[in-house]
C-alpha cells in the first residue's frame, strides 16, 4: 500500500461530508474515481495532497512517495509557457547550470583537476537523471497535448483552459510515483486526449482520475471507485464494466432488501397473532407472552438492510419540438472567415436538413465555434453565403451559457425573463431540474458549471425550439447529466448541430460526422467511431497537399525550397536525430574534453532546432 485512509472524517459547510471513509491504494493502480457532483470527489484529492485538513481518522503515506496533483488552473507564473514547463526539470537544471560554471573552470590550469573531477560526477548524474532527454521531453508532450504554440507566449497572458493544459503537461514530465488527474480532458480536442490515453496506459507509476469522460476512463482505467453517501465501493474493470456490475449488485441488494421485508412482515404477523392467542386463552397463556417476547428481541436485534437507490434523482430533461423547419435548415456555400492575417474558414459548403443530427469535429483552434456563430448570425462570414430556414426558433448552448448574463441576478428570476409563468410554477419547474428549495433564489455567480448548464436547459425545454446548437454541452454535467441528455437528444425530434470532444457523447446522439481540417470542412455518415478512420485520412491527405510537389528523387532537404513547410519538417527530423546521436555518443565516451566538446554541439543543434520550430510555428 502506498497511500492509505482510515476512517476519514470530514466537515464540509456545515455538513458531514465523510464519516468513516476507507481507502487503500496500491502501486502502478489505474483508478477512475467517480461519483456525482458534490459527493467529495475533489475534496479527497486535496486532503490526499494536505491542501485540506482532515477533521478526523488517519491517512498515511509512504515514505518518499511523490505526489503529483493537476489543479483545474494550475498557479501564477511570471515567465514563458516554456519556463513554466522547465519547472518539472529543477534538479536538472541546477545541475547543468553547475556543469556550464565548471565548463569555464576547466579552462584555468589550476582549477581544471578539480574542475574535470567535479564535472564528471555532474554529469553522470545528468546523464541517469535524463538530462540529456529534457528538451525531448518537453517537444514530445507539447506535441501531443497540442500546447507547442503556447510555449514562447507569457504564461500569464493565457487563458484558463491553456493554462490547465500547460499545467497537465508540467506534471507529465515531473513523473511522479502518484499522478491525481482532475478532469484532464476538459480543454483537449480529440487527438491530444487520444495521445494522452496512450501515454496513461503505458505510465509506470499509480494513476487516480476524476473524469465525466466515459470513453476516456474505459481506455486508462483498470479499477473504479464509486464515491457515494461518503462510502467508497471498488469495483475491478473499466467504467463500462463497473456499470454493469453497479446494476447487477444493485438489484442484489434489493431482492436482499425485499427478502428481509417479508421476513419482517412474517415475525411482526406472529408476534401479533402470538399476543392475541396468549390474551384469548382463559387464563392468559404467559409461554405465549414470553414467545412473543423473545421474538420482538430477535426483530430488534436484526440488521435493518437500507432500501437500494435504484434510479436516483435525476433532471426530468424532455425537449420538444414545435412546428417543424422545412427541409432545409441551412445551406451554406463557400464560406470563408479570417481574423486578421489568420485564415479560419476556406470555402466551406454545408447543408443541414431537417431532423438531421450533426456533430462537427476538430482540433482546438480549428475554427468549429466560429463555424458555429455564423450560423447562430451572431458573427457574419468574410465570403460565401448562408441561407437559413424562415422563422426558425435555434436554441444555443455556448460552453459557458450564462457567461453575458447579470452574475447578481437570482436563478428563478433568470428563469421567469424567458419564461412567463408565476413563482410557484417556476419553482415546481426548476425542480425537474434538481433545484430544490431555497436553491431557486441561488444568484447566477454562486451556480457551478454543471447547474448553468442545467438551469439553460430548463429554459430550453419550455422554450419550444425547433434547433439546437450545441457547444460542449457535457463538459460541466455529471455522468447522471450526461446520460439525462443523451436520452433527451434522441427523442428531441428537431434538428442538432453540436460540437465537442466527449466520444460517448458524439457516439450515442449523432448519425453523421464533419471534420473541420485546415479551414475546410469533410462531411461523413456516420458517428465518430464510425467515422474516425477517414478523418485521419483526410487529414494526412491534407497534409500530403499541403507539401510542395517534388520531381523524380531528389534530395528533399537539398532540393525543397527553404522557405517550405515540407523543408523545415524534413530539416527538424534530420537535426532532432542528429540530436540523439549526440547524446548516444557522450553515454559512450567518458573522456571529459570529448564531453564537453559532444556537449556543446548538441545545445549548438538544439538551438537550430528551436529556431526551425519557431519558422514552422509561424508558417502554421
Amino acid at each position: 500500500m502506498i497511500i492509505t485512509m482510515k476512517n476519514l472524517y470530514k466537515i464540509v459547510g456545515g455538513e458531514v461530508l465523510f464519516e468513516a471513509l476507507n481507502m487503500e491504494w496500491k502501486e502502478q493502480q489505474r483508478i477512475g474515481l467517480v461519483g456525482r457532483n458534490g459527493s467529495g470527489k475533489s475534496t479527497l484529492f486535496r486532503i490526499i495532497t494536505k491542501e485540506e485538513a482532515m477533521d478526523g481518522g488517519d491517512l498515511f503515506i509512504q515514505k518518499g512517495i511523490r505526489i503529483g496533483y493537476l489543479k483545474q488552473i494550475p498557479s501564477q507564473w511570471e515567465d514563458t509557457g516554456k519556463a513554466f514547463l522547465e519547472l518539472a526539470f529543477k534538479e536538472l537544471l541546477i545541475l547543468s547550470r553547475r556543469m556550464k560554471a565548471l565548463e569555464k573552470e576547466m579552462l584555468d590550469p589550476e582549477r581544471m583537476e578539480k574542475a574535470m573531477l567535479e564535472y564528471g560526477e555532474i554529469q553522470e548524474r545528468f546523464t541517469q537523471d535524463g538530462g540529456y532527454e529534457m528538451e525531448a521531453s518537453i517537444r514530445r508532450v507539447a506535441n501531443g497535448l497540442n500546447v507547442r504554440h503556447l510555449l514562447e507566449q507569457p504564461f500569464s497572458q493565457l487563458s484558463g483552459g491553456e493554462k490547465t493544459k500547460l499545467g497537465l503537461a508540467k506534471l507529465l514530465l515531473e513523473n511522479p510515483d502518484v499522478l491525481l488527474l482532475d478532469e484532464p480532458t476538459n480543454h483537449l480536442d480529440l487527438r491530444a486526449i487520444e495521445w494522452l490515453e496512450e501515454y496513461l496506459r503505458q505510465y509506470k507509476g499509480t494513476i487516480c482520475i476524476i473524469s465525466h469522460d466515459r470513453s476516456f476512463l474505459d481506455q486508462v482505467v483498470t479499477e473504479v471507485m464509486d464515491l457515494e453517501s461518503g462510502e467508497l465501493h471498488t469495483y475491478k474493470g473499466n467504467y463500462s464494466s463497473f456499470e454493469k456490475q453497479k446494476e447487477e449488485k444493485l438489484l442484489a441488494e434489493f431482492h436482499q432488501y425485499e427478502e428481509q421485508q417479508k421476513k419482517i412482515k412474517k415475525m411482526k404477523e406472529a408476534i401479533r397473532r402470538l399476543r392475541q392467542w396468549a390474551n384469548e386463552a382463559t387464563p392468559p397463556n404467559p409461554k405465549l407472552f414470553k414467545k412473543a417476547k423473545s421474538m420482538e428481541k430477535a426483530l430488534e436485534r436484526m440488521e435493518k438492510l437500507d432500501r437500494p437507490v435504484i434510479d436516483p434523482k435525476k433532471m426530468q430533461l424532455s425537449l420538444q419540438s414545435e412546428g417543424r423547419t422545412g427541409k432545409d435548415v441551412f445551406q451554406v456555400e463557400g464560406l470563408g472567415k479570417a481574423y486578421g492575417s489568420t485564415s479560419v474558414l476556406k470555402g466551406v459548403d454545408l447543408h443541414v436538413r431537417y431532423q438531421e443530427r450533426l456533430a462537427i469535429v476538430g482540433t482546438n483552434g480549428s475554427g468549429k465555434s466560429t463555424l458555429l456563430k455564423i450560423l447562430l448570425g451572431i458573427e457574419e462570414p468574410d465570403t460565401g453565403s448562408i441561407k437559413r430556414a424562415p422563422s426558425i426558433e435555434v436554441g444555443y448552448l455556448p460552453q459557458n451559457p450564462l457567461q453575458h448574463v447579470d452574475r447578481d441576478q437570482r436563478m428563478i428570476d433568470y428563469f421567469r425573463d424567458y419564461i412567463r409563468v408565476t413563482e410557484g410554477e417556476a419553482r415546481h419547474r426548476l425542480a425537474r431540474f434538481m433545484f430544490y428549495g431555497y436553491d431557486v433564489f441561488r444568484k447566477i455567480r454562486h451556480l457551478s458549471g454543471g447547474e448553468q448548464m442545467r438551469l439553460k436547459l430548463a429554459v430550453f425545454m419550455y422554450q419550444g425550439i425547433q434547433v439546437l446548437i450545441l457547444d460542449e454541452p457535457t463538459n460541466h454535467l455529471d455522468i447522471e447529466s450526461q446520460e439525462v441528455l443523451e436520452e433527451a437528444l434522441n427523442h428531441f425530434e428537431g434538428t442538432i448541430i453540436g460540437v465537442s470532444h466527449d466520444r460517448y457523447f458524439l457516439n450515442q446522439c449523432f448519425t453523421s460526422t464533419a471534420y473541420l481540417i485546415e479551414g475546410k470542412l469533410y462531411r461523413h455518415i456516420g458517428n465518430y467511431d464510425e467515422t474516425r478512420e477517414r478523418w485521419i485520412e483526410s487529414f494526412e491527405s491534407q497534409r500530403e497537399q499541403s507539401l510542395p510537389s517534388s520531381g523524380a528523387k531528389e534530395e528533399p532537404s537539398a532540393n525543397k525550397d527553404a522557405g517550405s513547410e515540407g523543408y523545415l519538417e524534413d530539416e527538424i527530423a534530420r537535426l532532432e536525430k542528429q540530436v540523439v546521436a549526440l547524446e548516444q555518443q557522450m553515454e559512450e565516451n567518458g573522456a571529459v574534453r570529448d564531453l564537453v566538446s559532444l556537449q556543446s554541439e548538441k545545445e549548438q543543434v538544439e538551438a537550430e532546432v528551436e529556431r526551425l520550430y519557431e519558422s514552422w510555428l509561424e508558417e502554421e
